[in-house]
């Protein structure tokens, strides 16, 4: 049994209709995304927000991930500074 590093909450989780197609046609849950997201693998974004993201754990600010569907679509998961919230979208709706 593998016991997952969650790093801190989602929060209630939405996503764009946008991200709800692009997984569809790639067959993929938002699941292992999420997952991903919890357990700190930021995925393709840059140092910089990787930086970010890692300061954010301690200081409580936004998390923000970005990955491909098997499909190559981009999808953005963004949780929320006070983690009430997490969604899961397209860059060019955000």
């Amino acid at each position: 049994m593998t016991l997952t590093r969650i790093l801190f909450p989602l929060g209630r989780c939405v996503a764009t209709p946008g991200a709800l197609e692009v997984l569809s046609e790639a067959k993929q849950a938002a699941v292992p995304f999420l997952t991903r997201h919890q357990e700190g693998d930021w995925g393709e974004v840059s140092p910089e927000d990787k930086a970010a993201n890692t300061l954010a754990l301690v200081t409580g600010e936004r998390i923000l991930s970005a990955y491909r569907t098997a499909q190559g679509a981009k999808l953005w998961i963004i949780t929320e500074a006070d983690r009430s919230s997490t969604c899961i979208l397209l860059p060019e709706e955000y």
